[in-house]
């Protein structure tokens, strides 16, 4: 097997006689980048799935977030509803028995399954596999070694069903403890901010990073992970896929209130199904992991633009989720 480090040493020595294609995706009049956003914009556009009436429930997305215990209730509820806002079909909870109430209480949208620590809850879990198009794995999940050994063997079961998988929050600990549970599956996709980035990357890569170098530090995780799509997010957010790398840049706001990377997670979960189920033809040949993941930063900065120019200091990540659908139309259905 070969190490990491060595891997990336390997990978890193192909990267000068293969193309790495930057996209900036600006949105200030200052710095117009039309060509950047006639390569991306259109992808994501594409992917989106048309309202028809032909449609049954379910055809557009049916989510599943893992996470929720008794301390947190707010990050598994703000992923499955911001999946649904984002234009799933149906969000699906799994969480603690203690949480489950709680959950429910949010809101009647969501179908929330307190199976999480329970003995069988891989086998409770799998039950509702076959149902779902994709997971959200760590909103709320804790770091309980029971918590964490469950939602360890529903990553794999999910791996096994060839689902997309976006790990965020205590799912990218978990992965930091056992890499092995999501490294080289395609269809993975990880979301850490700057602290969460960097225990992955010390775990990963076993090296201190290169503060200086964020892009190549993206690069670097990536292509030790087995070419996952590493979503690097802060005051720009860094994707890259294994090949190609784009830079979202979309205008957002200062204000950093807590549960922001939960709406992305869920709106990223439905993103990524619409992606992996579009042809070549809408992606245009561009990793669908990768359009999934701009078009969610995208939405992200867009609902916190939108909600910070109503509220300012006071908006919330309620704030933001209110503004998903009008975000939504302006980004992508205009």
């Amino acid at each position: 097997m070969i190490h990491p480090r060595r891997l990336f040493c390997v990978l890193a020595g192909r990267a000068h006689s293969r193309s790495i294609l930057v996209i900036e995706r600006a949105f200030s009049l200052r710095s117009p980048s039309p060509r950047n956003m006639e390569n991306i914009l259109p992808l994501v556009k594409n992917i989106v799935p048309p309202l028809t009436s032909k449609k049954h429930k379910g055809q557009d997305g049916r989510i599943g977030i893992i996470g929720g215990c008794q301390e947190y209730t707010g990050a598994p509820y703000f992923a499955a509803i911001s999946a649904l806002k984002a234009g799933a079909d149906v969000s699906h909870v799994f969480c603690t028995k203690d949480a489950a109430t709680v959950i429910k209480s949010y809101s009647p949208e969501l179908i929330v399954h307190p199976i999480l620590d329970s003995p069988n809850a891989v086998a409770e879990f799998e039950k509702w596999l076959p149902r779902l198009h994709s997971i959200v794995v760590g909103p709320g999940l804790g770091r309980d070694d029971k918590l964490l050994e469950n939602a360890k063997g529903i990553i794999g079961k999910s791996r096994s069903r060839d689902i997309p998988i976006v790990i965020d929050a205590d799912g990218l600990w978990l992965v930091s403890q056992h890499p092995s549970i999501i490294q080289g599956y395609q269809m993975g996709i990880l979301t850490p901010n700057v602290m969460e980035f960097s225990r992955l990357y010390e775990a990963v890569c076993q090296d201190s990073m290169d503060s200086s170098d964020k892009k190549r530090n993206v690069m670097r995780l990536s292509e030790a992970m087995g070419n996952l799509t590493v979503v690097l997010k802060g005051e720009e957010d860094i994707i890259f896929d294994g090949d190609k790398m784009v830079v979202c840049s979309h205008e957002g706001s200062s204000r950093r209130c807590g549960g922001q990377g939960d709406l992305l997670s869920g709106c990223l979960g439905v993103m990524a199904h619409w992606a992996f189920m579009s042809t070549t033809e809408k992606t245009n040949g561009v990793k669908p992991s990768l359009i999934a993941a701009f078009g969610a930063c995208s939405l992200t900065r867009q609902c916190n633009r939108q909600a910070f120019h109503r509220h300012g200091r006071a908006t919330t990540t309620t704030d933001m989720i209110a503004e998903i659908g009008a975000a939504f139309k302006k980004l992508f259905e205009s």
